[in-house]
């Protein structure tokens, strides 16, 4: 350990408070975020706390750590730092994410962190606060990197669907000719309308099966269920689990590239369901097992990769606009299932000319590549800046000794490059 680190008690760098009570009756439509144990659960006009803010779970998501550079409410459910102690506020949500507070919970019938007991708590800390600010500047340059890739992959699907929107909903095609429309139905010559189940070549219900293995529940498969929807366009499967599968079951059910995921149960009070996934190979390539979707979930394979790709953009613009609605059935508790057998027979699709769909499936195909090129860079990211950042935080490495985001995945593609080289 270097002679720049001294052990210290928590309590001496940063003093913990219990957050506030807010019942729900109480809270009012605003842009103050209310932060709990899970990060921030709604908004608020009135705040409890000035940034810069670090708010840990106390119960209920014990262990996670936000940071928050706006005034806030801190919740009872949670501990935030009051007082940073001149310390660098960024460096100290660090230090309780280093702690590893999950396995610190309390005894006792409701699992908890107590804040006195965390004061108490003996943790290396930089003598320096010029060590501080370089080691948050440092993590921070990977996590910008992340926060960067992730606004581009979201501007790249948003892209993606404007000319979707653009080229079959407003009728306007860059670089192509439409000698007539049809008269009857108002579209060019050369489409067709069919309801959406003729384009479905293969449609079946998910699974879920087993957590444990068994002679009759043999093989296994990650399930992706409803809730893994928005992480996977940025290579997030790290919550999708792998569960065990009745053979004749997976054989059925196991995702190809090309396949799309529609949830058809689930939502909530304030949001439907009809959210949808298109699997890719570079989709597929983040997981090292078979892939299947869940029970709550339909697999819907398409004639053909163009085909999917165009029905994927069409049934994303029918839930943008709510049209997707008109199948839903809500039920007295809320949860709303979808009425997919009707969809099948009674969605219209108005599909193009061969040489559109062509020319979309070429812009779609590359927007596609391009999100999982930077999904694979947050995944590395990720995975650096988490190796980083306990080693850092004990003074084991020398921060100058550490390589720079951008210098890694350079190095990385070279290394890429090289082996396909090679093979």
């Amino acid at each position: 350990m270097s002679e720049k680190w001294e052990k210290v008690a928590l309590g001496d760098v940063m003093t913990l408070q219990r957050g506030h009570d807010l019942p729900s009756h109480s809270r009012e439509h605003g842009e103050i975020p209310i932060v709990s144990s899970s990060g921030i659960t709604d908004f608020h006009n009135e705040a409890k706390a000035n940034p810069p803010g670090v708010v840990t779970g106390r119960y209920g998501t014990i262990g996670e750590v936000f940071y928050i550079d706006q005034p806030y409410w801190p919740l009872n459910t949670a501990l935030y730092v009051k007082d940073f102690k001149g310390n660098n506020a960024k460096f100290i949500s660090y230090v309780l994410e280093s702690l590893n507070l999950k396995e610190m919970n309390a005894a006792g019938a409701v699992p908890g962190i107590n804040r006195n007991h965390l004061h108490k708590l003996k943790l290396l800390f930089p003598t320096s606060r010029t060590i501080q600010d370089r080691i948050v500047a440092l993590v921070s340059s990977y996590e910008d990197l992340i926060e960067n890739n992730l606004k581009r992959i979201k501007l790249l699907e948003e892209m993606a669907l404007i000319t979707y929107e653009e080229w079959f909903v407003r009728m306007k095609f860059p670089g192509h000719e439409i000698a007539a429309f049809d008269e009857k139905t108002g579209l060019p010559e050369g489409w067709s309308t069919r309801n959406l189940g003729h384009y479905i070549e293969h449609e079946i219900g998910g699974g879920w099966g087993e957590e444990e293995a068994s002679k009759e529940f043999s093989e296994t498969a990650y399930v992706i269920r409803g809730t893994d929807f928005n992480g996977l366009s940025t290579g997030n499967r790290q919550n999708v689990p792998l569960r065990w599968h009745k053979k004749s079951n997976l054989a059925s059910r196991k995702l190809a590239s090309g396949d799309i995921i529609f949830e058809v149960s689930g939502g909530s009070q304030n949001e439907g369901v009809a959210k949808t996934v298109l699997m890719t190979e570079e989709l597929l390539s983040l997981f090292d097992e078979d892939v299947m979707c869940a029970s709550f979930c339909k697999l819907a394979r398409p004639k053909s990769t163009k085909v999917g790709h165009y029905l994927f953009y069409f049934l994303r613009f029918l839930r943008k606009i709510k049209a997707s609605e008109v199948f839903e059935i809500r039920s007295a508790s809320n949860i709303v299932n979808y009425n997919w057998t009707a969809f099948l027979k009674f969605q219209e699709v108005n599909f193009p000319s061969n040489s559109l769909l062509d020319d979309f499936y070429v812009i779609s195909e590359n927007s596609t590549k391009q999100i999982s090129v930077l999904a694979k860079q947050i995944n590395l990211l990720k995975e650096a800046r988490d190796i980083l950042l306990p080693r850092l935080m004990t003074g084991m490495i020398d921060i100058e000794q550490v390589e720079l985001p951008e210098a890694m995945l350079k190095r990385l593609e070279e290394q890429e490059d090289k082996m396909a080289t090679a093979v």
